[in-house]
């Protein structure tokens, strides 16, 4: 008797075991996976805990998998994009999100597109100052010329420059956050119509109503019901709104609050079929990484739904022109401990937005090197209300990024201050006296602010701190503008 009970369960074991492979590998099969995050684990920040981080990036590009243009007719008609020539390969959204390990609330973080930040490539190298969404196109570009000289071509390379923008942006974000990234989906314009259009109708609220001729969206006020064509659109308009791309980017997170919310109440999360079903829709424009196991995810997309997700938007600083574009201005260290903070981390001296970490004894000398008159001063009347010893200023010839040298026993002060200015690794100088270190400003400059971080409110409220506007609270259907 005990044979057979013994037999009996082992059996059940194996036939689930089996029906559990089949079923993860049949929802899988013909999707597009990526190995890009094996490039940039190897230099991720530490772990904080054993918390999920994943990074959801929209890429702007009108072309498919293999690189060919998308239709001209349907670009016009549907997506209302314009040609397939605009948007390239710019990484017009990422999503960060931390999913914590034993359940509870889910903290998610937009990047603008349009921060100015240190662009890496995969290997960590340093791309230069560019807009955040830009470093997926720069990687890309270099590898398809890297790649054509050496004889590859079609779709294989288009495979492999997507793949050093893949890893570019995980790199850069990574590096910009603190926080080092588990998973990955990339999504194209083309992938988010086709998602939208197994989900429509999809429901969304708005403030105000709003006609935009580039984006296409006209909706009246309230909640309304939207086809794959108009959710398209309602999450592309930035014209006609109060905060342009600060609002688009809000449009973004309650459309992901509205589709989690509606794949639940369908049932969709707890069914393999039905997950099968969306995915053999859309996996010809879905990438993920490798290593990311979508049934088990599936079970703990819970976490995603019943008001479970709150989602800020990053702080910018202010806006500027660099490089003939207008950016937006960031305080990478500010960023850092922001994210930090709300993704769980106890505030450390070294996670340090201004102020945060006393300042090493040092003499710092300032050079402006951007062009732009009074900067020295300004930069270097910040460093004096950081602790550090205030000493020249004068003007060199003009250089793209800004340095840091040091001399001899000034080692720790130059390594803050070039965190708090966002500039490279500093360098030992020999024409540096010692205890002294040498700030030549560069073209990407930009004043960090003298704000600290203000303490991540337990609750999420209309206007937190960490936000560049009001939280955007999932669990339903939440009006935005």
């Amino acid at each position: 008797m005990l044979r057979v009970v013994v037999w009996t369960v082992s059996s059940a074991l194996l036939l689930g075991c089996g029906a559990t492979w089949y079923a993860y590998h049949t929802l899988i099969s013909g999707l597009t996976t990526s190995d890009a995050l094996d490039a940039v684990r190897k230099k991720a920040p530490p772990r904080l805990d054993d918390a999920v981080n994943l990074l959801l990036i929209g890429l702007d590009s009108r072309k498919d998998m293999n690189g060919n243009d998308l239709p001209r007719k349907f670009v016009q008609r549907e997506l209302h994009a314009g040609s397939s020539s605009i948007g390239y390969y710019n990484t017009n959204t990422l999503i960060l999100m931390h999913i914590p390990a034993g359940g509870g609330r889910v903290q998610a973080f937009s990047i603008p597109r349009d921060d100015y930040v240190q662009t890496l490539n995969g290997d960590g190298s340093v791309q230069g100052h560019y807009k955040i969404k830009e470093a997926y196109a720069n990687a890309y570009t270099g590898a398809h010329d890297r790649y054509a000289r050496q004889g590859v071509e079609g779709a294989e390379l288009e495979a492999r420059s997507r793949e050093a923008g893949r890893e570019a942006t995980l790199a850069t974000v990574q590096d910009f956050s603190g926080v080092p990234i588990d998973h990955f989906a990339e999504v194209n314009l083309l992938g988010f119509y086709d998602i939208a259009k197994v989900l429509q109708p999809i429901t969304v609220c708005l403030n105000h109503p709003v006609q935009d001729r580039y984006s296409g969206a006209d909706f009246p006020a309230g909640v309304q019901r939207l086809n794959a064509r108009q959710a398209l659109a309602f999450v592309r308009q930035r014209h006609g709104l109060d905060a342009g791309d600060l609002d688009r980017t809000r449009r973004q997170q309650a459309f992901i609050s509205s589709v989690t919310h509606q794949l639940k109440s369908q049932g969709v999360w707890s069914s393999p079929s039905k997950l099968q079903g969306l995915f053999g829709t859309v996996k010809k424009d879905i990438v993920l990484d490798t290593s990311w196991n979508v049934l088990d995810f599936a079970q703990q997309a819970t976490n995603l739904t019943g008001g479970n997700v709150v989602f800020h938007t990053l702080p910018i600083e202010g806006f500027a022109t660099r490089n003939g574009q207008d950016v937006n201005l960031v305080d990478p260290a500010k960023i850092k401990a922001m994210v930090r903070q709300e993704f769980g981390a106890t505030p450390s001296p070294t996670d340090g937005a201004a102020g945060t970490a006393a300042a090493a004894p040092a003499t710092v000398d300032v050079r402006n090197g951007n062009g732009a008159e009074g900067e020295a001063s300004a930069a270097l009347s910040y460093l004096a209300e950081l602790g550090y010893t205030a000493g020249t200023t004068g003007n060199v010839a003009a250089q793209p990024a800004t340095t840091v040298v040091y001399g001899p026993g000034a080692q720790q002060a130059a390594q803050q201050i070039a965190g708090h200015f966002n500039a490279a690794a500093p360098a030992a100088g020999s024409a540096v006296p010692a205890g002294h270190v040498l700030v030549t400003l560069g073209e990407s400059y930009a004043l960090p602010s003298r704000q600290a971080p203000s303490p991540a409110a337990t609750e999420p409220s209309s206007s937190s701190p960490a936000d560049s506007g009001p939280a955007v609270k999932a669990g339903g259907v939440p009006c935005v503008n």
